[in-house]
Parts: C-alpha cells; sequence; structure tokens
C-alpha cells in the first residue's frame, strides 16, 4: 500500500471516530449541563475539518512531477500542514478566550454525571486515535498527517482538562472547569506554533538533517574518480530531499568517463539515502 493509500486509510477512520465522539459530546453536554462539554465537542468537530485537509494534502503531494510541477507536489502538504496548524491556534485561542470569559464573569455550572463519562470516553479514544495516527505519519514521513495527530493529542488533553473541571464542578470547585481549560488551550497553541514553524521551514527549502547531510558527503566521497566534493547543497521538500552536489574529477577524463562517475554517485545517493528524490550532479575538473 502506498503512502498516500495508507494515509487516507488512517485519516478516514478518524473522521468517523471523531464524528462520533462530536456526537456523543453535543449530546452529553446538552444533556448534562455542560458548556465545557459542548466546547469539547466542537474542539473534536474541528478534527474532521484538519483531517479532511490532511487528505487533500496527501492527495495533492503524491502526484508525480508535470510541467507546471517538475519538482513534484511535496511542498503542497507542508501547505496544507501549515494549514492544519494554524486552525489548531484558532481553536486554542477560542476555548482559551470563552474559558477566561466564562472564570471573569464566574459563569459557573453543576454539570451532570454523563458529561464526566463523555470526558473519560473522549480521553481515551482520542489517545488511541493519536497513537494511530502518529505511527503513520512517521511510516510515511508526513508532516500534514503528524499536524493532524498531535491535533487528536491535544483534543485528548482538551478531554482531560474538560474532565478535571466537570470533576471538579461537581465536588464544589466550579472554577476549575474554566482554569483548566485555559491551560490546555495555551498546550494548543503551543503545538501550533511548533507545527507551524517546521511547515515553514520545508516551505523556504531548509537544508536536510547535518547527520544527512554528512551521510551524503561520505558516500560520495567513496565513489571510484571522485577527487573531492566542491559543493554540497540540500533542500526539504515535504516529506523528500533534493540534492545538488558539484564534485571534481580527473580533468583527463573523457566526457563518457565523467559522465559515468556522475551517474554512479547518483545512483548510489538515491538508492542508499531514502528520503532522497533527486540527486544533480555537476562535474568540474580536478
Amino acid at each position: 500500500m502506498d503512502n498516500y493509500k495508507l494515509g487516507k486509510k488512517v485519516s478516514i477512520y478518524t473522521i468517523i471516530a471523531n464524528l462520533v465522539l462530536t456526537i456523543i459530546k453535543l449530546i452529553a453536554g446538552t444533556i448534562g449541563n455542560s458548556s465545557a462539554i459542548v466546547a469539547d465537542g466542537i474542539h473534536t468537530a474541528s478534527d474532521v475539518i484538519t483531517t479532511v485537509i490532511v487528505i487533500l494534502g496527501l492527495s495533492i503531494a503524491s502526484k508525480e512531477p508535470d510541467k507546471e510541477h517538475p519538482y513534484g507536489h511535496e511542498k503542497f502538504e507542508s501547505a496544507m500542514a501549515k494549514l492544519v496548524s494554524m486552525f489548531l491556534f484558532a481553536t486554542g485561542l477560542y476555548l482559551g478566550y470563552k474559558s477566561s470569559i466564562a472564570l471573569v464573569n464566574k459563569d459557573f455550572t453543576r454539570p451532570g454525571r454523563i458529561a464526566l463519562v463523555a470526558a473519560a470516553v473522549s480521553i481515551i479514544i482520542k489517545e488511541i486515535m493519536y497513537r494511530y495516527t502518529i505511527i503513520t505519519a512517521k511510516k510515511i514521513e508526513s508532516i500534514a498527517m503528524e499536524a493532524d495527530a498531535w491535533h487528536h493529542r491535544s483534543d485528548a488533553f482538551s478531554s482531560i482538562g474538560t474532565f478535571i473541571g466537570v470533576l471538579g464542578a461537581r465536588l464544589g470547585f466550579p472554577f476549575l472547569d474554566p482554569l483548566a481549560a485555559i491551560v490546555v488551550s495555551i498546550f494548543i497553541m503551543r503545538v501550533a506554533i511548533n507545527l507551524y514553524m517546521k511547515s515553514i521551514d520545508e516551505l523556504v527549502d531548509k537544508s536536510a538533517d547535518s547527520k544527512i547531510i554528512k551521510n551524503i558527503r561520505e558516500l560520495v566521497l567513496d565513489v571510484k574518480g571522485v577527487k573531492e566534493i566542491n559543493n554540497l547543497k540540500t533542500r526539504v521538500a515535504g516529506n523528500r530531499i533534493y540534492v545538488d552536489l558539484e564534485i571534481s574529477v580527473n580533468g583527463n577524463l573523457s566526457v563518457e568517463e565523467g559522465h559515468d562517475i556522475a551517474e554512479n554517485v547518483h545512483n548510489l545517493v538515491t538508492k542508499k539515502v531514502p528520503k532522497v528524490k533527486d540527486c544533480m550532479v555537476h562535474i568540474e575538473p580536478f
């Protein structure tokens, strides 16, 4: 199963789970007289939107290069991850604002037991969804899916805050409800900022990890005929890496011999370094 199909499969499962959770929370929040559970339900509903964005990003990124996009479509996934992180930040900001208003106005209520049960169920399911999604995200090296996984975990933490708040309200400490929600909203916004910066790095052609660069350098210098590396550049595009190399070879070699060395370098780098999609090799006389 290719990356897109695997990512789409996981995303569809999480959409179904989120829709079910949203309905459960909204009903439980309404019946149990808990604004915190209703807000948590809205947060879960936002996950459905972000997962749809992820599927769209994976779909575009998996397309082959074309005339308009000769280097492929991987960066579309980073763009989608950027959208997810912005949506995640907005969700955290909204929850924090609503909770702050409730805390200042002392708008407290005593939730019913059903609200507590709904929060507990949400914590368990959302954590399972996070683990399921993050494992797949790392397997297919998808930053957009990783962002979506963290959205699931943020919802789990949101539900923990909601659970504490609902439990505290039922035990006679109603202020714990909005206070816990504010802490959770800060965590959500922090995760969103980190994911946003990561997606920006990919969109502005950030270089690959130093270990990968070191590995490429060692591989190239081991190729017979390569005298030295004059220049080595890498750039990250989605979950792939592009490499630009300038190497020196014996100046007395024929064009064909020099070409063979360059081809050996290209084949070795693209084969031995899994994330490398393409390696451009330029030859200079030593």
